[in-house]
C-alpha cells in the first residue's frame, strides 16, 4: 500500500480563508501543504514538486497587478503538465468553470461551507485517477 503524502498547494490571496483551508487539510487528512497567497510565490516553488494546486481564480487582493488564477494555472501546466490543478473561487457562474475547464483545470470549485468536502472527493478522484494511469503505464510497458 502506498503511504506517501500527497503534496498539495494551497494558492489563494484572501489570508483568512487560506489558513482556513490549510487547517481543514492538516486536521482532516495526513497530507504536506505549503501555502502561497499569490500566483508567482506559487510559481517560484513548483520545483518542491507538489501533486496537487488548489488554486483561487482571481488572486488580486494582494496586488492588482498579480496575476492571475488562469495565468498561474497556465505556467502550472507549461512547466509540468501532470500537475493537477483545481480552481476555486467564489464565482459561481458556468463561464467562469467553463474557462478554467479550457485551461486543463482537473475541476472547478465555489468557495461556500461545502467546499472543503467537495475538495477531499476531488482529491480522492485525483488519487484513483492516478493511480490507473500509473497501472495502464505498467501494463503498456510490458506489450
Amino acid at each position: 500500500m502506498n503511504t506517501e503524502k500527497i503534496k498539495i498547494f494551497l494558492v489563494d490571496d484572501d489570508a483568512l480563508y487560506l489558513k482556513s483551508l490549510e487547517l481543514d487539510f492538516l486536521q482532516n487528512a495526513d497530507f504536506v501543504i505549503e501555502t502561497y497567497p499569490t500566483g508567482e510565490e506559487c510559481m517560484k516553488h513548483l520545483s518542491h514538486s507538489p501533486d496537487i494546486v488548489i488554486l483561487d481564480y482571481y488572486l488580486d487582493g494582494i496586488d492588482k497587478n498579480a496575476i492571475n488564477g488562469i495565468d498561474t494555472l497556465d505556467k502550472i501546466k507549461a512547466h509540468n503538465p501532470d500537475i493537477s490543478v483545481v480552481m476555486l473561487s467564489s464565482q459561481d457562474k458556468i463561464d467562469v468553470a467553463v474557462n478554467c475547464m479550457h485551461h486543463k483545470a482537473f475541476d472547478y470549485v465555489v468557495k461556500s461551507e461545502t467546499a472543503f468536502t467537495r475538495l477531499q472527493k476531488i482529491i480522492s478522484t485525483i488519487r484513483q485517477y492516478k493511480k490507473m494511469e500509473r497501472e495502464l503505464n505498467w501494463y503498456m510497458d510490458r506489450m
